[in-house]
C-alpha cells in the first residue's frame, strides 16, 4: 500500500469530499501519476500542495475523477415541454412543488430543473431533492463546477445568470445551488418518499432488467402525488403506463391518475 497515495487520498477528502478509497488503488495510482507527471510534478504531495493553490489543477484533477459524463438541458427538446406544458399545468394546481431527480449523476439534471423553475419562481422557493448511489460524484455536484462541453445546451441567457467562468471551467452560482438538497439514495433498495409533483428519471433505467424496471415504475408510481408527473428519458418510454396507474401526458411524460 502506498503511505504516500493514502495521505494525498485524506487530503483530497477533506477539500473535495470525493474518497479516492472508493476506487480500484492501483489503477488510480497510475492515472493519477500519469496526470501529476504531465503537469511536472514528482510526487503525490508536491501534487496535492499544486491542486490546494492552483484553482485550474484542482478542476482539471476533479474532470478526471468525474467518469460519468453528463450535460445541462441534455435532449433540449424534453426540456422545452416540461417548460411550456408540463410546469405550468403542475404550477396551476400547486405554488409550491415537490420534486426529485433521481439518479442525478454529477447534478446537471437537477440544475438544469432550478434554472427552468427559476422562469417560474423565485429560487428561495424551489426545493430540489437530487439523489445518487455514488458518493464521489454527488460530493462533485454539490461543489458545482463543469467543463465547457457539459454547458453546449445551456441558453446564453442562463449562463449568463447562473455561471461564472474559470479558465474552461464553469462554477454555478451560490443562490442557484441553494435550491437542490444532494442525498445518497439507492433506487433499488432504499424506500422512497412520497408525494411529489415531478420525477425526473432519466438514461438509468437503461440499465436495469425489465423485472427492476417493473419495480421501479411501481415505485416511482406510489410516490407520486395525483396529477404528478413522471418524467423520463428518450430511450424509456413506457408501453403500458395503466398498469402502474399512470397515463401518458406527452412524450416520455407520465401523470399519475
Amino acid at each position: 500500500m502506498d503511505k504516500n497515495y493514502i495521505l494525498f487520498a485524506e487530503q483530497v477528502k477533506r477539500k473535495t469530499g470525493i474518497d479516492l478509497r472508493l476506487y480500484k488503488e492501483a489503477q488510480m495510482v497510475r492515472r493519477l501519476t500519469s496526470l501529476y507527471e504531465k503537469r511536472g510534478f514528482s510526487s503525490f504531495q508536491e501534487y496535492f500542495k499544486g491542486i490546494d493553490k492552483d484553482n485550474e489543477l484542482l478542476l482539471e484533477f476533479l474532470d478526471r475523477m468525474t467518469i460519468n459524463v453528463s450535460e445541462f438541458y441534455r435532449n433540449a427538446k424534453r426540456w422545452e415541454v416540461l417548460e411550456s406544458k408540463i410546469l405550468p399545468k403542475l404550477l396551476q394546481q400547486n405554488r409550491k412543488l415537490k420534486v426529485w431527480s433521481a439518479a442525478c449523476s454529477a447534478g446537471e439534471e437537477p440544475y438544469t430543473l432550478a434554472m427552468i423553475l427559476s422562469k417560474f419562481l423565485p429560487l428561495h422557493q424551489i426545493s430540489i431533492l437530487a439523489t445518487d448511489i455514488d458518493e464521489n460524484i454527488l460530493a462533485r455536484a454539490r461543489m458545482g463546477v463543469y467543463p465547457e462541453r457539459s454547458l453546449q445546451e445551456v441558453p446564453i441567457e442562463m449562463k449568463k445568470r447562473y455561471f461564472t467562468q474559470d479558465g474552461t471551467f464553469y462554477k454555478i452560482h451560490s443562490d442557484l445551488k441553494k435550491a437542490v438538497n444532494f442525498k445518497k439514495h439507492n433506487l433499488l433498495s432504499d424506500s422512497f418518499e412520497t408525494n411529489f409533483d415531478l420525477i425526473v428519471c432519466r438514461n438509468v433505467l437503461i440499465y436495469f432488467t425489465e423485472e427492476a424496471k417493473d419495480m421501479l415504475y411501481q415505485k416511482f408510481s406510489g410516490a407520486l402525488a395525483r396529477d404528478g408527473i413522471l418524467f423520463v428519458g428518450s430511450t424509456e418510454q413506457i408501453f403500458n403506463p395503466a398498469s402502474y396507474g399512470l397515463e401518458t401526458e406527452d412524450t416520455f411524460f407520465y401523470r399519475k391518475n
